[in-house]
């Protein structure tokens, strides 16, 4: 059985750092290919943050985090947070690949837009890269489509970015 529920407490973002550590490696190993070094990865895209930083991060007014979790063990996770006027974007999107192909991915997708269909937000941005693509087809299934480059990031990373958006209620 999935469950995905917002990261409250101080165990849940130790959880979340967790998470967050799997994902980093992940990208390290996915980037590697296409001429990302690790160090890159992991000052740009994925610092590494204590649960007590995830907290603060995600534990804000205008912002959370959710950890999906199967068998009652941590499966995956997702978060949010303000962008700007009525903007927020997706972070730490990921599943462990235990877990993948049972549709925690569209879980977490889920639970994460419907609390953000609460919010004043009126639109959803995540930036990506290309080599995620079991992600972006899961962005792509709930309406996110490719919009305009809305970060800077360096020219030798550049070649792998994805950004999307989507209206923050469904249509």
């Amino acid at each position: 059985m999935i469950s995905v529920l917002p990261a409250r407490s101080a165990e849940d973002f130790e959880t979340l750092a967790g998470l967050c550590r799997e994902l980093a490696q992940w990208d390290v190993d996915a980037s590697a290919p296409h001429g990302i070094s690790a160090a890159d990865v992991r000052a740009l895209f994925q610092p590494e943050k204590s649960g007590a930083q995830l907290a603060a991060q995600f534990g804000a007014p205008d912002a959370m985090a959710f950890i999906a979790r199967s068998g009652g063990l941590p499966a995956g996770c997702l978060g949010f947070g303000p962008f700007g006027e009525g903007v927020v974007e997706l972070h730490k999107f990921f599943v462990d690949a235990s877990f993948r192909g049972q549709g925690i991915g569209r879980a977490l997708i889920g639970a994460t837009l419907a609390q953000i269909e609460k919010s004043p937000a009126r639109t959803v941005l995540i930036h990506t890269s290309f080599y995620m693509s079991s992600a972006i087809a899961v962005y792509e299934a709930f309406g996110f489509r490719p919009c305009a480059r809305f970060r800077d990031t360096p020219a030798h990373v550049r070649h792998t970015d994805v950004f999307l958006s989507r209206p923050s209620r469904a249509a």
